[in-house]
């Protein structure tokens, strides 16, 4: 499974705010109840990391309301090794 980096923005009306804190918390989904909130300064975004099979199955996961305004990026790790051959081929390709 891939990683996916869930932003859910919302309006930084106190009331709209807190609403879309209780639409998460309400759902009982482990994902979004533990959601990290910048909200307290300023930044009013929910972040959620998930494990989904491609983009369209990360979004399910989000309220309805919410995904068509979420930016979802799928993560990756590289290793030391790759991107050094990485460098490499387009230094090559470069001459």
């Amino acid at each position: 499974m891939a990683r996916f980096f869930i932003e859910v923005p919302h309006e930084a009306d106190t009331i709209v705010c807190a609403h879309a804190v209780r639409i998460f918390l309400e759902t009982g989904s482990h994902f979004l109840t533990n959601a990290d909130w910048g909200c307290s300064d300023g930044e009013h975004k929910a972040w959620i990391t998930v494990e989904a099979e491609n983009k369209q199955e990360a979004q399910r996961i989000l309220p309805s309301a919410y995904r068509s305004r979420a930016k979802i990026v799928q993560l990756n790790k590289f290793a030391m090794a790759e991107i050094e051959e990485l460098i490499r081929h387009h230094q090559r390709s470069a001459a």
